[in-house]
């Protein structure tokens, strides 16, 4: 495999990503200094009540994107409602990870093709650490393609890479495979300045000139449902930046489904994600994006400028 510098400066010359002189919202038709967001909902797929969820969120202009996790249980569901509907803004959660306590799954691929990348139940590891710990990068790189593709198959063309727990960002091999399946597909990768961290500063000064990153993400990191969402989300709004930020949400209706996938985890849990889902929906979000002029953009509309 190519080194991690090279394959990055491979993908940043690839034409598909490179830029015009114009920045990205100005290419989008906004002012320069535009502070640009795209609402994300992650795990499409996860539970009938994620896609439910979502689907909610789409239709009432709660969200403008979302992802799906290709190996999970509702994956079909969701893409039964896709094929209705093709113009959702949809990505690929890329997903090698199953973290919740009795609710898990495996790879696309048969287990015998990728087994560093599960543990002994054939599920895929719980923690991040353990995908840098055990993944071989070769097998993690079938099993990433294996799940473009049968998102593809079943009709969604995605508009965007991202990846579930960010574990694709375990290693910097793994990094590598994301980035050069988003070129090889012609997709755009979530990529945050964050990401950056650990590559050589050559080649993120490189980045940096050439490829639409993410300049500021925002999540929701609160170990219960407890807290004030309008006070913390509306922090995050208040503290978007000119340039392209994204607002991660998790979403799903706090039923008897939800609360069992979740059982111990109150953060992400069933409840959070009813209180997520609710925040996106209210007069008070839309309130505060207009209070701090921001316009509201989907991955659909950044690949659609590259």
């Amino acid at each position: 495999m190519k080194t991690f510098t090279l394959a990055l400066l491979f993908f940043l010359f690839s034409p598909v990503f490179l830029l015009a002189q114009q920045n990205l919202a100005e290419k989008l038709g906004y002012p320069a200094d535009a502070k640009l967001l795209i609402v994300h909902a992650d795990d499409i797929g996860l539970a009938q009540s994620a896609n439910a969820a979502t689907i909610k969120a789409f239709e009432e202009g709660g969200i403008t994107s979302g992802s799906i996790m290709v190996p999970c249980p509702w994956f079909e569901d969701f893409a039964a409602y896709y094929q209705e509907h093709p113009g959702l803004d949809v990505g690929i959660h890329i997903t090698l990870t199953a973290e919740w306590d009795h609710y898990k799954w495996g790879g696309v691929l048969p287990a015998t093709e990728i087994p560093s990348l599960l543990d002994q139940n054939g599920h895929f590891y719980a923690s991040v650490q353990e995908v840098a710990k055990n993944a071989i990068a070769e097998e993690a790189e079938k099993e990433i393609r294996a799940q473009i593709e049968r998102a593809m198959s079943f009709g969604i063309n995605p508009t965007h890479l991202d990846t579930h727990m960010a574990s694709v960002a375990a290693t910097p091999e793994l990094m590598e495979i994301y980035m050069k399946l988003g070129m090889e597909y012609g997709i755009p990768v979530f990529i945050p300045r964050l990401m950056l961290m650990g590559v050589p500063e050559e080649t993120r000064e490189m980045i940096k000139q050439n490829y639409v990153l993410v300049d500021k993400f925002y999540m929701l990191n609160t170990e219960g449902p407890d807290a004030s969402w309008e006070e913390l989300y509306g922090e995050m709004i208040s503290g978007s930046v000119p340039g392209l930020n994204v607002m991660i949400v998790h979403l799903a209706h706090d039923n008897a489904e939800m609360q069992a996938v979740a059982v111990n985890h109150p953060a992400f849990g069933s409840t959070w994600r009813q209180q997520d889902l609710d925040y996106v929906l209210s007069q008070n979000f839309r309130d505060e994006l207009k209070k701090h002029q921001i316009y509201l953009v989907g991955w659909e509309d950044i690949q659609n400028s590259l």
